[in-house]
């Protein structure tokens, strides 16, 4: 295996490996406020365009890679369509509780 083949490969597993604690941590607490939508969609489409530019020149590596990154940008997509607004509705809430105080006697 060719020095820069290697490389390619050990990219991508960084690369790939470094969403893993941010899937975790969105699955943990439901919640997926902080990414915008839009955002999402686009990199998902540009990770597309990676995966479809390996399969065009046989890069094994640009394909094997940007495949797991995408499944994993797939599961944040997903997360955020579903958590959506879930901790903002429950802050609504908290702040509209009236702070209930005991007269002491």
């Amino acid at each position: 295996m060719s020095l820069t083949l290697l490389l390619g490969y050990f990219a991508g597993f960084l690369t790939t490996v470094s969403l893993v604690p941010q899937v975790v941590k969105m699955w943990t607490t439901k919640s997926a406020d902080d990414f915008s939508l839009v955002m999402l969609l686009i990199w998902c489409t540009g990770i597309s365009c990676w995966v479809v530019y390996g399969v065009l020149l046989n890069a094994v590596p640009i394909i094997l890679w940007n495949v797991s990154t995408l499944l994993l940008a797939v599961a944040i997509l997903i997360m955020k369509l579903k958590f959506k607004g879930r901790y903002t509705k429950e802050l609504k809430l908290l702040l509209n509780k009236k702070p209930q105080v005991k007269e002491l006697k």
